[in-house]
């Protein structure tokens, strides 16, 4: 492991910006080069990051938190199969694509870092940290950059900040991503918490961001953005970043455990596979409501498992809990057409639960299932 450190910067310029807030300006607009600088669009940014990747899936991503708002605008960049970018200090987002283009077309992490920052004049106000798809990873930290800054870099990640309480953080950060387990996301939001944990940002905190990519894993597979979350301003910025990244994993789940009851459906005639899918949908559910139990979808999707597995009771607990977060649900469930709520044909076995007809009758609108509706094609 590479650990590097700048702590050069003269204290009075320290003490100056911290007492008017002249933090290094940021290149925000498109086709600003390096070089450039204007006021109206920049400030200073003391920050912390990782940048890294998912030996098993592949997964590239990074996860940022600074005294700055909206952080996500600026540090975070990654391409699926190609690497992951974090610029910060005087941060220059054309770093972003420059370095990934430079990943793709073949060179390495730390070769990047150098073509990047060599025809830079202000390549020691900069800081840069990059992971490569292979798991090679580079930091750089200029000698201009407000003490204490610096980075670290280990198997598949680099760890970097700035105007930090001290190398405790960088070191924090590194350490809880290699401890931690499961997914990328977890792990960089974990990494970027035990950052925090140790001292942070030297000024505070106010914004933070998590991007991860996988191919194909965007809205509609259009886009490689698995995860996507900023959370602009807040006064515990991490902490809230988790709680989003809940609900984007519970999102995640749900759809998984969809894909799965529909391979159940498709292995009909093979009734150990199907079993096997439902057995997966079911735990996929339950992994939904856990990670956000304030969301419909997740207790939907878990009903549908258990009545697919043959639990009545646990189904018509679920569809309960669905209705009670979201009453609207009846009015979709009567109107099969939408696509939207509980599956028609459930729904009557539903209706004969003491319970759930309970919760059913208490809620407003219409009764009856539209039976004729029930194979329409779902809309969008």
């Amino acid at each position: 492991m590479a650990v590097h450190a700048c702590n050069r910067a003269p204290v009075r310029r320290l003490l100056f910006a911290l007492i008017l807030g002249a933090l290094p300006m940021l290149c925000l607009g498109a086709g600003i080069s390096p070089e450039s600088e204007h006021p109206a669009s920049a400030t200073h940014i003391a920050t912390f990051s990782i940048v890294a990747r998912d030996p098993e899936t592949g997964d590239l991503g990074v996860a940022v938190q600074s005294k700055y708002f909206g952080v996500g605008s600026v540090v975070p960049h990654a391409k699926a199969g190609v690497g992951a970018l974090a610029t910060q200090a005087r941060g220059n987002i054309l770093y972003g694509p420059q370095g990934l283009g430079l990943l793709e077309s073949g060179v390495g992490p730390q070769e990047a870092i150098e073509r990047l920052i060599a025809e830079d004049p202000l390549r020691e106000q900069r800081q840069v940290g990059l992971v490569a798809a292979d798991g090679s990873a580079a930091t750089f930290t200029g000698g201009e950059t407000l003490p204490w800054s610096g980075g670290k870099t280990g198997d598949n990640y680099a760890a970097q900040g700035n105007l930090l309480a001290g190398p405790e953080v960088v070191e924090a950060i590194a350490a809880a991503f290699e401890t931690t387990d499961g997914d990328l996301s977890t792990r960089l939001v974990t990494a970027i918490a035990a950052g925090q944990a140790a001292g942070g940002d030297a000024r505070g905190r106010q914004s933070a961001a998590l991007l991860v990519v996988r191919a194909g894993s965007g809205y509609m597979g259009a886009s490689d953005r698995l995860v996507d979350l900023h959370v602009e301003d807040h006064p515990t910025p991490i902490k809230e970043l988790w709680r989003l990244l809940g609900i984007r994993l519970s999102q995640i789940a749900v759809h998984d455990a969809r894909m799965a009851l529909a391979a159940a459906a498709r292995a009909g005639g093979e009734p150990d596979k199907a079993a096997a899918a439902v057995a997966e949908a079911r735990r996929l559910a339950q992994e939904a409501v856990e990670r956000y139990e304030f969301g419909d979808a997740g207790w939907l999707v878990l009903a549908d498992a258990e009545a697919q597995a043959g639990d009545m009771d646990a189904a018509s607990e679920a569809a309960r809990r669905a209705l009670l977060i979201n009453p609207l649900l009846k009015r979709y469930s009567v109107m099969p057409e939408t696509g939207l709520g509980i599956d028609p044909a459930q729904l009557e076995t539903l209706l004969n639960d003491a319970d759930f007809r309970k919760v059913w009758d208490a809620l407003p609108g219409e009764d009856d299932v539209k039976v004729e509706a029930t194979v329409a094609e779902p809309t969008e």
